[in-house]
């Protein structure tokens, strides 16, 4: 049993698709209020024109995304352009939770900001990944801990969270050789945002699949290393790359990595097993030879706050192979978001959240 603890949640960015899913899942939390819904250039414009499928929202108009506006809630979710929450957060006041859907306060390295994203560091807040592990753990109580009672927490980003949860049981256990990573995925199109671009057209997009970021330069990169490092890796090298799939949403995560030397493949699983045996959202998929192995699929995720993850061996190249799939609008950040603010208000982590997913 916990005891009640309303709280009324105010949300800048509600006309974005980030926004858009934190209202929905924050429509079916039985806690939250919603407040003020703000917008930048759609300021003016009633949600219903951006959301249509929000009823229960449609008809509130966007303010203006201030400080004055957001203030006196309990709760601020800033779905705002990289770059543009450091400063609209400064001026909140400290006792109310803030919850950062943005890159601006993910990275503890400012050097790594400046060269992947440019302009000033805004500092670095607690990390919503409730999952993560340190290194030496086996669960991630710590990272819990991290986020009990924080008024600021930094969601991470999508594809950052699907390698990170393939790969880290891994690397915290010493199964894993954290060099020569390599990581691809598959990523619906919400995960570029809403943005009137040419390639992000039905007409250029639907019947082909666009690789994106190529080379070392996806803004993910150093967010995915920083994780492994707090994971126990020592240096972390990785090879990643996006693709853009004719689908709205999900991301399919390969990502695989070498055994480490004098790791027997039959143990490897292990691993897996003991990080993910008791978390709420993340699932790992029945081990070959039970008559249930499958390997993930992004539909089986969709609308859910749920994580499928499966691990193999590819003992002819001594690579271990994980696979993720994961909804990059729910798991991948709104739903991140909520499972954070519940731990951080002290209140159930599930709460609100659903790890069903939607299918056909």
């Amino acid at each position: 049993m916990f005891m009640h603890m309303s709280f009324t949640v105010a949300v800048a960015g509600a006309s974005g698709y980030a926004g858009g899913e934190a209202l929905r899942l924050l429509l079916a939390h039985p806690e939250a209020r919603i407040g003020a819904l703000t917008a930048h250039a759609n300021a003016g414009s009633r949600l219903g024109e951006h959301h249509p499928h929000l009823f229960a929202l449609a008809d509130r108009v966007l303010e203006p995304t201030t400080a004055d506006v957001l203030g006196g809630h309990d709760v601020v979710v800033l779905g705002l352009p990289h770059g543009a929450s450091g400063e609209i957060a400064a001026q909140l006041p400290d006792g109310v939770l803030v919850l950062d859907l943005g890159a601006d306060h993910r990275l503890t390295d400012a050097a790594a900001w400046g060269h992947f994203y440019g302009g000033a560091h805004a500092g670095s807040w607690p990390y919503g990944l409730p999952e993560l592990l340190h290194a030496g753990e086996t669960t991630a109580a710590a990272q819990r801990e991290t986020l009990a009672g924080a008024t600021r927490v930094a969601v991470p980003g999508c594809n950052v969270t699907a390698v990170t949860l393939g790969l880290q049981p891994g690397i915290a256990a010493g199964v894993l050789e954290p060099l020569d990573l390599v990581a691809v995925l598959a990523n619906g199109y919400s995960g570029a945002g809403k943005s009137l671009k040419p390639h992000l057209l039905a007409a250029e997009g639907l019947g082909a699949a666009q690789a994106y970021g190529v080379g070392g330069v996806h803004r993910h990169i150093p967010e995915i290393e920083q994780n492994l490092r707090v994971a126990g890796a020592a240096d972390v090298s990785i090879s990643f790359t996006p693709t853009l799939v004719p689908m709205a949403r999900g991301i399919l995560a390969t990502a695989t990595a070498r055994l480490a030397p004098g790791v027997d493949p039959r143990d490897v699983r292990a691993a897996w097993e003991a990080a993910y045996a008791d978390e709420p959202f993340v699932r790992l998929l029945p081990a070959a030879g039970d008559g249930l192995s499958r390997w993930p699929t992004t539909a089986a995720t969709l609308g859910a706050n749920t994580a499928l993850v499966q691990v193999g061996v590819d003992e002819r190249a001594g690579r271990v192979v994980t696979v993720t799939a994961l909804d990059n609008l729910v798991k991948g950040t709104a739903g991140a978001a909520v499972q954070s603010l519940n731990l951080a208000l002290g209140l159930p982590e599930t709460l609100g959240l659903t790890t069903n997913g939607i299918a056909p």
